[in-house]
């Protein structure tokens, strides 16, 4: 009978990129709609500024994971040349150090010893990347793929906040988009933690808890100083 497993490691990429999309899409728009809104303004320049914010955060969430992620993919890069460089230059070294890496981890010297050659032997670039520097296919930097799922995860997220904006009297938007948008968030929370394979429940609350504490922020500014923030 075989068994098959199913891990989820190869999703991390783009599921913390979507998930930090969508996070923030809703609870800075929901944050800027509640805060114009408390201040009593009119329906028309709270939709504004919450398209406004849409289309900054995107713009800027792209921007920020392109950045970011370019310069784990350099790092990432700049440690494979050195290790192929090393590679080419000492072998015996490189062979030494892969082996030393099996013995910390439960071989004996002797096995780890034919495992650290026969992989050498195999993909010396991918042993050393994968066992000394942490680097594996599931795991290395894709700038674009980061960038584009986060700019429009974050769009989607905030058009749910701007959705409820447009279809609710202007009194009570301070209320409703509140509380959808924690629903938004605990929904988000549930999807995002199913797909990784983590504590439903425990995701639920810390996505809650923290939009909670941005609108409640944004609310008692508007409330506060009575004009759009």
């Amino acid at each position: 009978m075989i068994h098959i497993e199913r891990h989820r490691t190869d999703r991390i990429g783009w599921l913390r990129a979507a998930v930090l999309g969508a996070n923030d899409g809703i609870v800075s728009t929901a944050s800027l709609v509640v805060g114009v809104a408390a201040a009593e303004t009119s329906r028309t320049s709270i939709l504004l500024a919450g398209v406004a914010g849409l289309v900054a955060g995107a713009m800027s969430m792209a921007a920020g994971e392109y950045v970011s992620v370019s310069s784990q993919s350099d790092t990432e890069n700049a440690d494979l040349a050195r290790e192929e460089n090393e590679l080419a230059t000492t072998p015996d070294a490189e062979l030494r150090e892969l082996t030393a890496i099996y013995v910390d981890r439960g071989l004996d010297e002797s096995l780890a010893l034919q495992v650290a050659k026969q992989l050498t032997a195999h993909d010396a670039l991918g042993a050393h990347a994968r066992d000394e520097l942490g680097i594996s296919s599931f795991t290395t930097a894709r700038p674009t793929q980061a960038a584009l799922t986060s700019a429009a995860t974050f769009a989607v997220g905030a058009s749910l906040p701007l959705a409820a904006t447009f279809l609710t009297p202007v009194p009570s938007i301070p209320v409703v988009v509140s509380i959808l948008s924690l629903a938004f968030l605990a929904i988000l929370g549930g999807i995002s933690a199913r797909a990784g394979g983590a504590p439903i429940a425990k995701a639920v609350t810390r996505v809650t808890f923290w939009g909670a504490i941005a609108m409640l922020a944004t609310a008692g500014i508007g409330y506060l100083f009575g004009v759009a923030v």
